[in-house]
């Protein structure tokens, strides 16, 4: 066996093992590549669409000049090999005539034989492969053989690198997307919450006093009612605005929701000073808003809290300067109040709908709906989502998108999450005795909070005994803000998850290029790739490649791969030939309430959900769309 074949598994293993790294492999293999050939020198060059090559990797110093060499005469092998997909082999460069000016050059600089392979994947060129040598000779076939191979190596780490780098982009847009209001550009409740814990952090050490002044509009809902939510909407981001100008640069502006703004003020050395803010935003909301013809006056009701060095928690804070605010309210707004003792009688209870919700579960007014999850290829029932509901007595249903921040805020969200788990899991014994069905999957969603506390494991361990299902039967849908908010103390927990059996889904994959590393540090099991992935799969090739790449990397590392929401046929359609396992979405069936899953599964004995006779209903807007137990 000659050497470069005895050699060549060995570098195939390091690239399969490197491959998702940030090695540079590139540098490494151009190297292995002049140990394993019979060449003096190695170089890999990566070329434009307007092919303007750029030079990449080299195995020394030489191979380095031989690169740039064809970059600046704009000729030589590389470049056509490049332009035809097909190597370029020149055993003797003295008689070599259609490079005239870089064989010249070339030769002159010692080269005496040259092969360019072209780094190609389909029909994509991406560049060449470039191999030297100081004496003139041809090539063996299994030689050029293992070079093609090799140059197809290059060629593939590239196109990770690619796939890499855009989901790194993706990953910062949505990130940077999701910490700011989608309106007025402020930052949201996350962000808020991390630089108030920061805030308290710094004022520990310096024993200066932060505060946040809590504010609510008091005539947006009259805004509306006259000329419309467009207007209501342009006041908002009017508001946010203005406030720019009233408070110190290093302050922070946050919308939370609806008319809620929220101002964080740093370092002061006085909490009077925070009232002279507060009186300083009633008087500038006091001056009317010019929104095109219409001049609109609104006045607001503002609440301030102090963390005067003490041991604070944001959400503890916030919630003092929302009850303070609520005080200004009901004294008749366009004012200040300032959180105080005689207040503090009204931070236990709940009020409003965070009191109702308190009550939901006794009231059995919470219900689970399930909505199916198939196989891709040919649409066999694998399982279902469970999706909380809310029929509020007087609201009537409430949108998820309210009902798990409300939960959240209320600190109920591991109540609410432990009844949805119990009530799935019950839920499903029936479906077990429909002749022709197997054990079905129910899957849960699971908050960061509910991951977060202590005892979680517990709840889902209580929930599994005196059940004669298998544990793997129960999958918890977790999403990234779990190892964001604390991923040394995420990984002890899922691990205590795992150890009882169950299996963890990643929620909403692709939206964090740190979701790679996941896949090395965390025991997930299935991922669910995000649905601004599948609705463009059709449109957008970059979309197309990137979701092949999750597909690809995810079944080599044995995980299952769920695509949602799958809506049409195309949609369907584009996410077989990806290669997805499972599919989920209103192509295949809405969310049902457990009674009438019975008559699904009755049907799916006979049908196909892939056939599309299951749920024949039009594709029309849905309240609970994209819904999840927590976001």
């Amino acid at each position: 066996m000659l050497p470069f074949e005895q050699k060549l598994p060995d570098v195939l293993s390091e690239f399969a093992r490197t491959m998702a790294t940030n090695f540079p492999i590139l540098d490494h293999l151009v190297r292995r590549i002049v140990d394993m050939l019979p060449i003096t020198a190695a170089g890999v060059t990566i070329i434009s669409e307007d092919y303007q090559p750029r030079y990449l990797s080299a195995s020394d110093e030489s191979a380095f000049g031989y690169e740039q060499l064809q970059a600046q005469l704009g000729e030589g092998p590389c470049l056509l090999a490049h332009e035809s997909g097909e190597a370029v082999l020149i055993p003797d460069l003295a008689k070599e005539r259609r490079f005239p000016r870089y064989t010249a050059h070339a030769w002159s600089a010692g080269v005496a034989a040259v092969f360019s392979f072209p780094l190609r994947h389909g029909a994509q060129q991406l560049g060449a492969l470039d191999l030297y040598h100081n004496a003139a000779g041809e090539l063996s076939d299994d030689a050029l053989r293992a070079a093609q191979t090799l140059a197809d190596i290059a060629a593939a780490y590239l196109l990770n690198a690619q796939t890499r780098e855009e989901l790194r982009d993706a990953w910062r847009r949505t990130r940077e997307e999701s910490l700011h209001d989608g309106l007025t550009g402020l930052p949201n409740r996350e962000l808020l919450v991390g630089r108030l814990e920061s805030a308290f952090q710094r004022s520990r050490r310096s024993g200066k006093t932060v505060a946040v002044l809590f504010m609510d509009l008091d005539r947006l809902k009259a805004v509306n009612d006259t000329y419309g939510h467009r207007t209501g909407d342009q006041l908002l981001v009017a508001v946010g605005k203005r406030l720019a100008g009233l408070v110190r640069p290093g302050d922070t502006r946050s919308r939370l929701s609806g008319d809620e703004f929220v101002v964080v003020c740093e370092d002061l050395d006085d909490p009077a000073q925070a009232a002279i803010i507060g009186n300083r935003l009633l008087g500038a909301l006091g001056s009317p808003f010019h929104l095109g013809s219409v001049d609109n006056d609104v006045t607001a009701s503002i609440g301030l809290a102090y963390a005067e060095h003490g041991e604070y928690t944001p959400e503890h804070m916030l919630h003092e300067a929302d009850v303070a605010m609520y005080q200004a309210k009901r004294e008749g707004g366009d004012r200040h109040q300032v959180f105080s003792e005689r207040l503090q009688h009204l931070v236990a209870p709940a009020t409003g709908m965070e009191r109702d919700l308190h009550l939901a579960i006794e009231r059995d007014e919470l219900r689970n709906e399930y909505q199916p999850i198939v196989a891709t290829e040919d649409g066999g029932m694998t399982g279902f989502e469970a999706l909380v509901r809310w029929s509020h007595p007087l609201r009537g249903e409430v949108p998820p998108v309210r009902l798990i921040p409300l939960a959240e805020k209320s600190d109920l969200i591991n109540d609410i999450g432990g009844w949805v788990l119990s009530r799935a899991w019950h839920d499903r014994k029936p479906w077990r005795g429909h002749d022709g069905v197997t054990d079905l999957a129910i899957a849960v969603n699971v908050s960061a909070h509910q991951i977060m506390s202590k005892g979680f494991a517990d709840v889902v361990a209580e929930v599994l005994n005196g059940s004669d299902a298998s544990p793997d039967l129960l999958t918890l849908e977790i999403t990234e803000s779990v190892f964001l908010r604390d991923s040394e103390y995420a990984l002890p927990s899922l691990g205590r998850l795992r150890d009882l059996g169950v299996k963890l889904a990643l929620d909403d994959f692709g939206t964090g290029f740190s979701s790679l590393n996941y896949f090395k540090r965390f025991p997930v099991d299935i991922i669910k790739i995000d649905q601004s992935f599948v609705v463009v799969l059709n449109r957008s090739p970059t979309s197309k490649a990137i979701a092949g790449a999750v597909v690809g990397l995810a079944h080599g590392l044995g995980m299952t791969v769920i695509a949602e929401p799958v809506e049409t046929a195309e949609q369907h359609e584009a996410v077989t030939r990806l290669g997805c396992d499972s599919s989920q979405g209103f192509y295949f069936g809405r969310p049902m309430s457990s009674l009438a899953i019975d008559g699904l599964l009755n049907h799916h004995v006979r049908e196909r959900v892939g056939a599309c006779e299951l749920v024949p209903t039009p594709r029309v807007p849905d309240p609970y769309e994209g819904d999840r137990l927590v976001r």
